[in-house]
């Protein structure tokens, strides 16, 4: 760590981001994929897309997943273990073949009955996630810590899920994404959530800061300080002075946190200065269960 860390200390004056409150997005969102959906030919449906080895149609697929399993769980309550893991390889990978025999065993649906399944349950969620308290308790957010998080945070990580995988459609489609600030920027700050986690286990000087910054209009700043041997995440500040900072655009930052792109792919984009060893960690950071 650089002799620049003992200007300024983090004091008092930093502050912890304010909750990502998202309730309201689940309908519009819904409307935007069904959109997307009722617009597709049959080639569209058939197109590869990021992720490895799912078309389209199997995307939509695994949303209609997402759904049923949220609803099934939360909702009515029934929850039935389908994976066996105590590891975190073991869990992925587990969680990992449960999604893949979902979407082998449901590619007979066809693309006009999956959208009109996802219109169904996309409002049903929607419906769910607005009677839920934000500030109570909520499940646990894997990739944020392993307590048990709010449940604004657990909404805004269910709103990311289908966020990002209707990004990655309208991608494999070449239809408009969904930059506009008001959807995109809860992602993004969503995904920040997830640099604490990253840092786990990087050794510093106390009071070491990491300044990340996610460049374009849904973009912000944040703060990663070292304090008593693990990371908190702040509200950048004019005051702190960093040790190390970490620059890249919204578009770059979305489809690394959740593995659409690779860290080698991004890195000639990104700007590091600094300390860049402690700063190339959140080029690491994965805000999915991936």
């Amino acid at each position: 760590i650089g002799p620049e860390s003992a200007l300024i200390r983090p004091g008092p004056q930093l502050q912890t981001p304010e909750p990502v409150i998202v309730h309201h997005l689940f309908r519009p969102l819904l409307a935007e994929l069904l959109d997307v959906l009722r617009s597709l030919s049959e080639d569209e449906w058939a197109a590869s897309t990021p992720c490895p080895a799912w078309s389209v149609h199997d995307l939509a697929l695994h949303l209609l997943d997402v759904d049923m399993g949220q609803l099934s769980r939360e909702r009515d309550g029934y929850v039935v273990s389908m994976i066996e893991a105590t590891q975190w390889d073991d869990l992925i990978s587990a969680l990992n073949r449960k999604n893949e025999a979902w979407v082998k065993s449901a590619r007979g649906i066809s693309p006009r009955l999956v959208t009109e399944l996802l219109e169904f349950t996309g409002e049903e969620v929607a419906s769910h996630i607005s009677s839920l308290d934000p500030y109570s308790a909520g499940p646990e957010v894997s990739w944020a810590g392993p307590a048990p998080a709010p449940v604004w945070l657990h909404a805004a990580r269910e709103y990311t899920e289908r966020w990002h995988h209707q990004q990655q459609i309208r991608q494999a489609t070449g239809r408009p994404l969904l930059t506009s600030k008001e959807m995109f920027s809860p992602v993004l700050e969503t995904f920040a959530r997830a640099l604490p986690r990253a840092y786990e286990g990087v050794s510093a000087s106390e009071g070491s800061i990491v300044k990340v910054v996610i460049l374009g209009d849904a973009g912000s700043s944040w703060l990663l300080v070292c304090q008593g041997g693990s990371w908190a995440l702040y509200v950048a500040d004019d005051v702190s002075v960093p040790d190390a900072e970490v620059s890249i655009g919204q578009e770059d930052a979305w489809q690394l946190f959740t593995r659409s792109i690779t860290k080698s792919e991004v890195l000639p984009r990104v700007t590091l200065s600094g300390n860049m060893g402690l700063g190339s960690k959140v080029l690491d950071t994965v805000a999915v269960i991936a």
